[in-house]
């Protein structure tokens, strides 16, 4: 997918949500990965000729998965090359999850430590929001997994007040897929991550899930995020209790 129709769908997401406004600082959430590499990509291509102006940092947080600061080469040299300020926290998260704590379920923690780190160093730099890669496809895992594993109907909202930090996490590739992202990062620096759970995941466990029912469903990732994101599809419990009110 090229650069313009990337752009296209970022943009969607950004108007339909209403996530950018005049004066924002923008801190970008650069793990490495092919979904924060392609959003930080697009947001410095987005605000060369957005309507709302806006100003755009980079920040990285630096598991130390090996025990060894990763080398972020790839990623310094993209931000100068976008013009973009460019910050690495350096954490002993992944230290604490697999060596200390030895968690069974490491993803929920190291994900609250990341963000403990990330979310008030974007407010010392002065950011007022805080962007992350979650794109369409993760939008369906999130309600599979809140479905599968806690019997909840839930998912994550394109944008979230943190009052606890005092910025706001947005989300604008909301309507990019996974394919488009995997296909469109194959011309950026993408830096492997080291995590020793990678692949091996609850999340991974629901992407297959969801990729065998595809085989006689070749569109149900299609369907599945139609009925999340258009409220005239919802027809749950709760508002045929509301109907019968009316009766």
């Amino acid at each position: 997918m090229t650069t313009q129709k990337m752009l296209s769908l970022l943009r969607k997401g950004i108007n339909q949500y209403k996530l950018i406004k005049d004066g924002d600082k923008i801190a970008v959430g650069l793990s490495g990965g092919k979904d924060s590499v392609t959003l930080l990509k697009l947001l410095a291509e987005y605000k060369k000729f957005s309507p709302e102006k806006f100003d755009l940092i980079a920040i990285t947080v630096d598991l130390s998965f090996t025990g060894q600061t990763t080398d972020y080469t790839p990623l310094k040299d993209l931000c100068r090359e976008l013009n973009v300020e460019y910050y690495v926290i350096d954490t002993e998260i992944g230290k604490i999850v697999f060596d200390i704590r030895k968690e069974s379920n490491p993803c929920a923690l190291c994900s609250k430590m990341r963000k403990g780190a990330l979310y008030p160093f974007a407010k010392e730099k002065g950011c007022n929001k805080v962007a992350i890669g979650h794109h369409a496809d993760d939008l369906i895992d999130t309600m599979l997994l809140s479905l599968f594993y806690e019997g909840r109907l839930s998912t994550f909202a394109p944008k979230s007040y943190l009052d606890r930090t005092d910025v706001t996490l947005i989300r604008p590739m909301l309507y990019l897929s996974e394919a488009d992202i995997k296909s469109y990062s194959k011309t950026l620096p993408v830096v492997k991550s080291c995590c020793p759970a990678n692949k091996q995941t609850k999340r991974e466990y629901v992407k297959d899930v969801v990729s065998k029912i595809g085989k006689d469903v070749p569109n149900i990732r299609e369907m599945i995020f139609t009925a999340l994101i258009h409220p005239e599809r919802y027809n749950l419990f709760d508002r045929f209790e509301k109907e019968i009110d009316l009766l």
